[in-house]
């Protein structure tokens, strides 16, 4: 017997999740465990646009912030290598610094996640946080940058 695949709006959410503890772990510095609880125990809406999408897929979300947490030391040095060397990863927005930092974690660590999937899904996060800002463009442009450079098979015409 197969276990049922979540639905992809509970993947998106978890996404958005991700991105929204990464932050206030980065704001408030709280503990991963701390955060990860609050978000087990908070119930999200429906508007994405408004940071909410549906029940969110929990171990996705924790399977992202805990990577994160744990691989930061290698995936801050690859974000850093595609910026610009004047503005490097830690010069960034906060919430474009969570959403590079989970995508990069989805693209290095995620193979079962195919890159053109994490590409779509952060895009959408960076959409619902930042509305017609250049964000958007930025972060395409990063993660495309990245997916390409990490996974060039799946990018073959």
């Amino acid at each position: 017997m197969t276990t049922p695949r979540r639905p992809p709006t509970a993947r998106s959410a978890a996404r958005l999740g991700a991105v929204q503890a990464l932050y206030q772990m980065d704001i408030a510095a709280t503990d991963v465990g701390e955060t990860l609880a609050q978000f087990s125990a908070r119930a999200q809406g429906d508007n994405f646009e408004n940071g909410d999408c549906g029940e969110a897929d929990y171990k996705h979300l924790r399977e992202v912030v805990e990577g994160v947490v744990r691989e930061q030391a290698v995936l801050d040095p690859a974000v850093d290598a595609i910026l610009d060397k004047e503005w490097p990863l830690h010069r960034l927005d906060v919430t474009v610094r969570a959403i590079l930092r989970a995508a990069a974690y989805e693209l290095n660590f995620m193979d079962k996640v195919p890159a053109r999937v994490a590409l779509k899904e952060y895009l959408n996060v960076t959409d619902a946080f930042f509305d017609g800002g250049d964000e958007p463009r930025f972060v395409n442009g990063v993660l495309n940058t990245m997916a390409r450079q990490k996974r060039p098979a799946e990018f073959v015409a």
